[in-house]
């Protein structure tokens, strides 16, 4: 049986499954090697897939000639899926996101577990420019109504 479902609907569904695989990954590493270690593990795996991402949009950046700045950072993100805008606070660019389909996948999960994940802003920057960090200033995991993320340079 073939089904006819929009592009939107077969993201979303791949979304969800990339959801639910991390979700096992985390807690079948927690369950089986202890809270420290899973952590460890993860943010270990974390930093590889943000790095690569990062190191790939730093390709793309200098392929470009640009200058390795937060705004030249391409966005990595899918146009669906998320619900991302944009708003200046305090002379900064702040990311909202308001809708994270992997945050609302997560809802029933250990909050801890799952905001490891978002480590991947930190390690893509790093790979980007370590002259940069990404910081959260809030997180849906957290109980927030958005992530608000902003780059800052590292002091």
């Amino acid at each position: 049986m073939t089904d006819h479902i929009s592009e939107s609907e077969n993201i979303t569904r791949a979304l969800r499954r990339i959801a639910i695989l991390y979700q096992h990954f985390a807690e079948t590493l927690q369950k089986e090697l202890g809270k420290d270690t899973a952590k460890e593990l993860i943010l270990k795996a974390i930093y590889a897939y943000g790095g690569q991402i990062g190191r790939e949009a730093r390709e793309k950046a200098l392929a470009r000639g640009l200058a390795l700045t937060p705004e030249n950072y391409p966005d990595d993100l899918p146009t669906i899926g998320w619900t991302k805008t944009v708003e200046e606070a305090d002379g900064e660019t702040v990311a909202v996101v308001s809708v994270c389909p992997l945050a609302s996948e997560w809802q029933d999960m250990d909050p801890e577990l799952a905001a490891l994940y978002c480590f991947v802003d930190q390690a893509k920057m790093q790979a980007y420019n370590p002259e940069f960090t990404y910081i959260h200033l809030g997180n849906i995991l957290d109980g927030d109504p958005c992530c608000r993320l902003v780059v800052r340079k590292k002091t």
